[in-house]
């Protein structure tokens, strides 16, 4: 089964790191800059059939932004994992598990931001409950620009149940809010850890609070009370990365 990928960053990620999968490339037909360029020079050297369309065939393609730039891919560019290989995942692992928990993202754009930083932070794992959240779609791996592909995401039926397996394999479990005492710069964010982000809005539900084992929060200078969560998911994730490489 085949689908598309699109936009100039998610295609040179695609071309770089699995251009085995990738059938064709579609250049709109009057990009002449040197991104465009480039992405063409990539394709060549693997190979890889370079069609120009016009921008209203591409706009046939797909109803996103596509920036004049789609590659048909062959094949899923990612394993699909379920909740039964979280175990097998840990005892893989050669190093503390470090591991990222979306309780409730909705927004595609968030779970690509999300994505993103989780790859950058050398992230393990991403885990999101089935209901009321977002999968992967294509525009997550359009703003994920590749992480989508390279970070296991699964989906659990049973959030708690699987932060429960967590901490049976040793895994503390740091539930972000904005009323924990202690501020992500106070607390250690060494060893075996999972962050828990909240969803957009309401945060963490009741159940997934109660369930970690300590809530810590970002120290907030301003007026604003909160950050999106795709940003706080980053200043978390990298604050855990400072401590844990020091």
């Amino acid at each position: 089964m085949s689908e598309i990928v699109y936009g100039l960053h998610a295609v040179e990620v695609l071309l770089k790191r699995n251009s085995k999968s990738v059938e064709r490339l579609f250049i709109q037909s009057n990009r002449h800059d040197q991104r465009a360029h480039k992405l063409v020079k990539l394709a060549q050297e693997k190979n890889i059939p370079v069609t120009q369309k016009s921008r209203e065939e591409l706009d046939e393609m797909t109803d996103q932004r596509h920036q004049g730039v789609i590659a048909i891919s062959l094949q899923k560019k990612q394993k699909n994992y379920h909740e039964k290989h979280i175990p097998e995942l840990l005892n893989e692992l050669e190093e503390s598990p470090f591991i990222l928990i979306l309780d409730g993202v909705t927004d595609p754009h968030n779970l690509g931001a999300c994505l993103r930083s989780a790859d950058a932070a050398g992230v393990h794992m991403v885990i999101a409950p089935k209901d009321n959240a977002v999968g992967i779609t294509d525009v997550v791996r359009k703003v994920a620009c590749g992480a989508a592909e390279s970070v296991p995401f699964i989906q659990v039926t049973n959030l708690v149940r699987t932060m429960k397996v967590l901490q049976e394999h040793g895994v503390w479990i740091a539930g972000t809010a904005g009323e924990a005492e202690q501020d992500i710069y106070q607390a250690n964010l060494k060893g075996g850890l999972a962050i828990v982000m909240g969803a957009e809005g309401d945060g963490m539900r009741r159940l997934t609070r109660e369930n970690c084992d300590f809530l810590i929060k970002i120290p907030m200078a301003g007026e604003v009370s909160s950050l999106n969560v795709s940003v706080a998911t980053g200043v978390t994730l990298f604050e855990a990365v400072r401590q844990r490489s020091s």
